[in-house]
C-alpha cells in the first residue's frame, strides 16, 4: 500500500512538523515493511541504526528508527524517498 500526497497534503505536514520541532531535532520514522526490502529501508535511513520486529509471519517487519533530522524538509525527503519501496506503510 503507497500513499500518494498532494501539494496540500505535503504543504499541511511541513506546517505541522514545523509547529512541533525546534530544528535541528530527533524525529521518529516508523514503519512497516515486507521483509525482502527491509535492506533497502535501512539503507536509506543509515547511518542511523534502526530497531526491527518481525511480524508474526515473518513476511513484515515494523521499523523504528530516531534520526536526528535539520529541518522539516529533511523529514519530507526522507518520507518521498522511501515511499518508493513496494508494499511500505508510513506509520
Amino acid at each position: 500500500m503507497r500513499k500518494e500526497f498532494d501539494k496540500k497534503s505535503l504543504e499541511k505536514l511541513k506546517h505541522l512538523l514545523e509547529e512541533n520541532h525546534n530544528w535541528p531535532d530527533e524525529f521518529i520514522f516508523k514503519f512497516i515493511v515486507p521483509f525482502t526490502s527491509v535492506d533497502l529501508l535501512s539503507a536509506i535511513l543509515s547511518p542511523t541504526p534502526v530497531q526491527k520486529k518481525a511480524s508474526r509471519t515473518g513476511k513484515y517487519v515494523s521499523v523504528t528508527c530516531k534520526k536526528m533530522v535539520t529541518s522539516s524538509e529533511e523529514v519530507l525527503a526522507i518520507y518521498e524517498e522511501v515511499s518508493k519501496i513496494k508494499g511500505i506503510i508510513s506509520l
